[in-house]
Formats: structure tokens, C-alpha cells, sequence
């Protein structure tokens, strides 16, 4: 498998590092081996023609793979979540610390969280596959959620019933641009940019049901984390 994501710049550690050149020099050791199956891992909206650096950056990954391994297959994945996740954790423990939760914009982005053992899942069976159905696969969760009726969902779940504002993108921009200042900033300017846009499997693509997987929702995991914290 090729390299996943990198949401902050440090040194030689770059977009162009991971995402691009990383995964062509794995992709082309795994043909020069003769690996019969590469999977490069990616994620949903990846563009090499977007604006964004880092969502550009993936979509330049996914081409450099493709050429130097035709017969590459791409797993896009949603937002994940799991066991000491830094999104689906770190939303509940903010829900119970904070008096007011402040949203992304309006808290209108549409997303589509997965669980990272069903993409893990995935992943094997396009490795088994004798003859795969596809190339390219785009992973989301069974249900997609505005962001606030994602955080409604947790809180529910969590016994919460928390208030939750609006704040623009323009502030979330200038505090992460503050936050990448520190060794582990909670969040990024590039994980700002991806909540501006909806992260949602198309209906078009080979997804979880080609592969003969019946996804777990969101809120069966924050059952389970609820109970373990």
C-alpha cells in the first residue's frame, strides 16, 4: 500500500513528499518486484487541479501511482474514524468539555464518516480479488450527515445535548494558521479547507457494496467509545 495523508508541512516532510513522490517511489519499486496487486489508499475529492495544496497534492499522488502502475487500485476514503481517532474522539471530548461547540461555517458540509476497519476490510478484499471490478473504489459510511447533524448524532449518542454555533470559515482559517504554530496542532489550515467542501462517495463509483461490504454506522461506534471512556 502507498502512503495515506500528511495535514501539516513540516521540513522535508511536504505534500510533495508524501503524497507525490513517496507513493510514485513505492509504486514503482512494488512493479519493478512484480507485485501483483498495489493498492494506493487516497481520499475523496482528491484533484490534482485544486486550488488546495494538500487536495491537489492527492490527486497528483493518485496519477503518479496510475502511470507508473496501471494496474494500481485507488481506494478513496471518507472521513475515518476509529479507535483513538483525531475526528470522531476528539469531536465527543470536545462535546462534553465545551460549553458551546462552534461549527464549521454553518455547520452545512456534507460528509459521509466510514469506520477504518471496514476501508481496512476493503482494502484486503481488492487484494484477494483475482479479477477486480474496478480501479478506482470511493468508500463512505451508510449515512451522510450535515456536519451539525453529525455532531447532533454523537451528542445523542453521548447523552449530550450540547449548543452549537455557527463561526465563519474566514476565523477557522486564521486560528489554524495560529495552531500550526505548535508541535501538535489540533487542527489545520488544510483540514479547514476540506470541511469547506462535502466529502461524499459518489453514486457513480464502485464503492462498499461492490466489494460485498455492509458498512458500520457512526453511531454503533460512538456507543462502543462512550462506553470505554
Amino acid at each position: 500500500m502507498t502512503p495515506t495523508a500528511l495535514y501539516v508541512e513540516r521540513g522535508t516532510e511536504t505534500f510533495q513528499s508524501v503524497h507525490v513522490t513517496a507513493a510514485a517511489r513505492i509504486a514503482r519499486h512494488a512493479r519493478d518486484s512484480g507485485i501483483k496487486r498495489l493498492v494506493h489508499i487516497s481520499g475523496i475529492g482528491a484533484d490534482s487541479n485544486a486550488h488546495s495544496p494538500y487536495i491537489c497534492s492527492r490527486g497528483l499522488g493518485e496519477e503518479v501511482v496510475q502511470a507508473t502502475s496501471p494496474d494500481a487500485i485507488i481506494v478513496r476514503s471518507a472521513a475515518m474514524f476509529g479507535p483513538d481517532d483525531a475526528f470522531l474522539s476528539a469531536i465527543l471530548r470536545n462535546l462534553r468539555r465545551l460549553p458551546a461547540y462552534p461549527m464549521f461555517g454553518q455547520g452545512n458540509t456534507r460528509l459521509q464518516p466510514v469506520y477504518v476497519e471496514d476501508v481496512a476490510e476493503a482494502i484486503a478484499r481488492c487484494v484477494a480479488q483475482i479479477q477486480p471490478v474496478a480501479t478506482i473504489f470511493e468508500c463512505g459510511g451508510p449515512r451522510i450527515y450535515s456536519y451539525s447533524r453529525m455532531l447532533r448524532a454523537v451528542a445523542r449518542e453521548a447523552g449530550l445535548r450540547p449548543i452549537l454555533f455557527p463561526m465563519p470559515f474566514a476565523v477557522w482559517h486564521a486560528l489554524a494558521f495560529f495552531a500550526e504554530f505548535l508541535p501538535r496542532p489540533p487542527f489545520t489550515r488544510n483540514q479547514v479547507e476540506l470541511m469547506q467542501i462535502d466529502n461524499v462517495a459518489s453514486p457513480q463509483m464502485p464503492g462498499f457494496a461492490d466489494l460485498g461490504i455492509s458498512p458500520a454506522p457512526l453511531e454503533q461506534f460512538v456507543r462502543h467509545l462512550v462506553g470505554n471512556m
